[in-house]
């Protein structure tokens, strides 16, 4: 397990006091990514690179990112470490004013100043490009290094773009930018609620831009100082070419990769596992039939569709914009007990270049010894063992309805903290609603829909009844009402599941992902049905739904990922291809 370098005063990292075992699966062999861009440098100064972790978030993909193409990881302990770099990244990862708060504290700030300043080889991505600007609306105003003209502000949801900005977008390339010239028209991946603009004053900053309602800075350069917005280490190939170009800048490159035809934010097609021990204790991926995980056997096994780190690694390579692990069986037990779980994470990371959530079992818990680890504690680890986003279930239906109930925001449920600590784009609230039928919206207190088809008896209405512990237990709250909440309480993004068409193949529950997704300004990932390449375009034309995510039809090879891809580029539906 990696322990950051020196700990951020909001991150609250767990460290094992003995070493981890790991028994109950095998990690299948690597895979070679499509695209190799692995060479070693040739002198043990050139091959290392000064990382500066402040300790918050996933930079595990970073490091692996790293490893990949050849180079070894000087961890920055001291001021000092930054100034003695020979090229050194900074990958930003969570709020604004912690992170400011951690490089003020221990004098990395004024260092950061002082190495980019002389011009050397500098690397900021995402909040580390954000860092150098003059200040941040993030948590209040709040004063940055100041280095780049301007201020980080929101973006404007008003006019029905959703906020987080999340997933695969196009970029501009406005000037030389050395390490976006392999870039060609391809989509990367970003996932963030603060930008900067552009402005007069830091124009001959600006490498490139970006088009999500208004035109934002995507990079910058100045020399041998760069800074992306988006997230190389997980923008697959394109990824590595860039994150390749500054590692070797005086290389040559001897295989471009080709042009795409990215234009603006891509539909995202994601790939989930649901993952569980089976009776044997060997993790698994299964899949359920509404929720019910076993086969109709004389054994009554839990359903095995294949290892999780293989799986995972093949569905990157078959193009999935994303991979989400749902451990089914996360909200019996102490999920930082799951040790296994964690290690998926961890060798995952390792060969798989696009975003990675793990939910399952996130929440406050106290095991039986009487220790009390906080949800902010469980989900420092799994952000440590890869993930990028948390997906939390149950916990935040409880929290929905108290907020609800109370009209008061306390600070201290699991989804306030946090989204607080990583920001609200590193958080997922799943819902499992069921449908309920009902004659007439006056009937219930829920909000209601009309259904394109009629109940069994006729009728014409329903609203949708949230469920916690795996669909097993039905809370009295809606699913509009729960989305609307946990919007408000800090959740960057809906997975909206739907359990009476899981595992149907006959489609999403279009009626039940127009009304979420029309009621939220966050990004909506539509789960639960997907049968056919068409059941995809569907949804993306009738609901705003930002993403669309398959289990079994990926699982049992029936539909191909670049299938479902090739069948909404003809659509007219952008995808990265």
């Amino acid at each position: 397990m990696e322990a950051p370098p020196f700990t951020s005063p909001s991150s609250l990292l767990l460290r094992p006091k003995t070493p981890l075992s790991f028994t109950t699966f095998s990690h299948s062999a690597k895979v070679k990514n499509p695209t190799n861009f692995s060479i070693r440098a040739s002198s043990s100064k050139d091959s290392v690179v000064t990382l500066l972790d402040y300790g918050a978030g996933n930079v595990r993909s970073v490091r692996n990112a790293i490893k990949f193409l050849g180079f070894e990881i000087k961890d920055v302990q001291t001021p000092e470490d930054i100034l003695n770099a020979s090229r050194l990244i900074f990958p930003g990862v969570g709020a604004f004013a912690p992170a400011m708060e951690v490089l003020s504290k221990t004098g990395m700030g004024e260092a950061l100043c002082s190495y980019i300043e002389k011009d050397r080889p500098f690397l900021g991505i995402c909040l580390g490009l954000q860092l150098l600007f003059e200040s941040s609306e993030e948590n209040g105003l709040i004063k940055g290094l100041g280095l780049i003209p301007g201020t980080v502000g929101r973006f404007d949801s008003s006019n029905g773009f959703r906020v987080p900005h999340i997933g695969w977008n196009a970029l501009q390339v406005a000037k030389d930018s050395e390490i976006l010239d392999d870039v060609g028209n391809r989509h990367v991946y970003f996932v963030h609620s603060y930008r900067a603009m552009p402005s007069d004053d830091n124009k001959e900053w600006i490498s490139s831009t970006c088009k999500y309602g208004d035109e934002f800075i995507a990079s910058i350069r100045r020399g041998n100082v760069h800074a992306v917005q988006f997230h190389p280490e997980k923008s697959g190939d394109v990824g590595l070419s860039v994150l390749r170009r500054f590692l070797y800048p005086k290389s040559k490159v001897e295989k471009k990769l080709g042009e795409g035809k990215a234009s603006k934010l891509a539909k995202r097609v994601i790939a989930c596992l649901d993952v569980r021990a089976n009776d044997k204790g060997d993790l698994v991926v299964t899949k359920g039939d509404q929720y019910d995980v076993r086969e109709n056997t004389k054994e009554n096994e839990v359903r095995n569709l294949g290892k999780p780190v293989e799986l995972a690694e093949q569905y990157y390579k078959d193009g999935a914009d994303e991979v989400s692990f749902l451990n089914i069986t996360g909200f019996r037990d102490f999920p930082l007990g799951d040790l296994p779980m964690l290690q998926v994470l961890r060798y995952t990371s390792e060969n798989v270049f696009v975003p990675l959530t793990v939910g399952g079992g996130i929440r406050d818990f106290t095991d039986s010894t009487g220790r009390h680890y906080s949800s902010l504690e469980v989900a420092a680890e799994y952000f440590r063992s890869g993930a990028d986003k948390i997906s939390i279930g149950s916990d935040a239906v409880y929290a929905a309805e108290e907020y609800i109930r109370t009209g008061v925001k306390t600070g201290k449920t699991s989804l306030e903290q946090i989204s607080r600590v990583y920001g609200n784009q590193a958080v997922v609230v799943s819902i499992d609603p069921r449908r309920v039928y009902v004659n007439n919206p006056n009937d219930v207190q829920f909000q209601t829909i009309r259904v394109s088809s009629p109940g069994p008896n006729g009728e014409e209405y329903a609203w949708y009844q949230c469920t916690v512990n795996g669909g097993r237990e039905g809370r009295p709250i809606g699913a509009y009402e729960l989305a609307k909440a946990v919007e408000e309480l800090g959740a960057g993004e809906i997975l909206l599941n739907c359990i009476d068409c899981d595992g149907q193949g006959k489609g999403f529950d279009v009626d039940l992902i127009k009304l979420i997704s029309d009621a939220v300004n966050i990004p909506v990932i539509a789960s639960s049905g997907a049968g056919v390449p068409e059941h995809f375009s569907e949804v993306f034309t009738k609901t705003n739904a930002s993403a669309a995510l398959a289990a079994g039809i990926f699982h049992r090879k029936e539909v191909p990922i670049q299938s479902v891809k090739g069948h909404l580029s003809k659509e007219d539906i952008e995808v990265r291809m």
